[in-house]
């Protein structure tokens, strides 16, 4: 598995117990990053993935129920929901990451932790989206600053 993809990964089940459970998301990094030790470049991807979704959800996620109105986005499986977030994110916000490979990206994290149904939804819903990719990341610039990254701590 490549390093982004791993870091994807961590960052997805980061996201899902934030919101599951509401813990503090710099425990769950931490505790993420201490089961799935990774490089610090994928270190820093994983960290800007989670706070970006976590600091910006509100904008996703208009977009997203935009995109899927038959579906409440609290009705919508956590899962689905934050793998969308990630990729919406990663789609209007860093523009080195090809459009169908963030949306394959996605898919495959559908595959592996989602329902039978998830890909199919994930590539409908992105699909669906990333023309809307610049408009997408206006709204967040607007919306307010980039999120600030914690430091990172000595061991």
């Amino acid at each position: 598995m490549g390093v982004r993809r791993l870091a994807r990964t961590v960052a997805l089940q980061a996201l899902y117990e934030i919101d599951c459970t509401h813990h503090p998301p710099e425990r769950v990094i931490q505790y993420r990053l201490e089961e799935t030790p990774l490089p610090e470049p994928a270190v820093k991807f994983a960290r800007w993935l989670i706070y970006g979704v976590l600091h910006h959800r509100a904008v996703l996620d208009a977009y997203i129920q935009k995109q899927a109105p038959e579906w409440p986005l609290e009705q919508v499986a956590i899962v689905d929901r934050n793998i969308l977030r990630m990729a919406l994110y990663e789609l209007a916000q860093d523009s080195r990451t090809p459009i169908k490979v963030a949306i394959n990206e996605a898919i495959e994290l559908g595959k592996t932790f989602g329902s039978d149904s998830t890909p199919r939804f994930v590539n409908g819903v992105l699909g669906a989206l990333a023309p809307l990719r610049k408009e997408i990341a206006r709204r967040i610039q607007e919306n307010s600053p980039p999120p600030n990254r914690p430091k990172q701590r000595q061991r």
